[in-house]
């Protein structure tokens, strides 16, 4: 299969590092116009020039915005008025504790990985549909699912943009615009990665069996029984944009290596 999106403009959002990284590559090797979306200018640059490096033909684009506020959200759509593509990949996760958690801390959370996404859909959207293609897809979480106790906002937020995503193939039906959620499990992200190498760190052992006693103790029911790659997420996210995706819709797609234990 050879997945052609020359002339499609996409926009990732949270793009510099992890996941979002991953998935602005894998769109621009498959031609399209990449709009990529970091907080920082110093951010936005780095992955440009990274993906430069390894795709040279990438047609690239960057905007410094914090898509956490509306604000923020205000400049992305100033500097970038349509897209044809739009993931929604911004988010973050930190392990808490459920009774100590400030009200605030909901609230930001929700801000950044639910509210970020509901308000880009909204814009990019209606022009989607009159042109008559578009795809959106939500970057959630097998922890939509199977809500982890250490991270129960995270999983709530997780959930809500199945619901959103979901919501929004009902509306968009039949309009040639496709919406999806892909729910990647333990991952070799940044935010996940940094969290083992510092796991790791502290017992003395290696990144690799940081993972694995992870693994055992947090999501013992995995049958890749590994993390996976950013790259393989953002294959299924790149699949999902394309052309031959076209009879995909309103779907919940795993690379959650086995986690969830469902059939469908």
């Amino acid at each position: 299969m050879k997945i052609e999106l020359k002339g499609r403009r996409a926009i990732v959002t949270g793009s510099t590092a992890g996941i979002g990284r991953a998935i602005a590559e894998g769109l621009a090797r498959a031609g399209a116009l990449v709009v990529i979306n970091g907080r920082t200018e110093a951010r936005v640059a780095t992955a440009l020039q990274e993906i430069r490096a390894v795709v040279p033909d990438a047609e690239l684009t960057g905007i410094a915005a914090d898509l956490s506020t509306s604000e923020g959200s205000a400049v992305l759509v100033a500097q970038a008025a349509d897209a044809d593509i739009l993931v929604n990949n911004l988010g973050t996760a930190h392990p808490n504790d459920f009774f100590k958690q400030r009200d605030s801390e909901w609230l930001d959370l929700f801000q950044l990985n639910v509210m970020s996404g509901v308000r880009a859909a909204r814009h990019y959207l209606p022009g989607m549909v009159q042109r008559g293609w578009g795809r959106v897809v939500f970057i959630s979480s097998e922890s939509a699912i199977m809500v982890p106790k250490e991270m129960i906002d995270y999983g709530m937020t997780k959930t809500a943009q199945l619901a959103v995503s979901r919501g929004l193939a009902e509306l968009v039906s039949g309009s040639g615009v496709t919406v999806n959620a892909v729910l990647p499990g333990p991952t070799r992200s940044e935010i996940l990665g940094n969290w083992m190498k510092a796991t790791a760190l502290e017992q003395g052992i290696t990144q690799d069996d940081a993972e694995q006693n992870f693994l055992k103790t947090m999501r013992p029911t995995t049958l890749l029984n590994r993390f996976t790659s950013t790259e393989e997420v953002a294959n299924m996210v790149v699949y999902v944009c394309s052309e031959q995706a076209s009879g995909t819709t309103g779907a919940a797609l795993r690379v959650d290596g086995g986690v969830i234990r469902a059939i469908i």
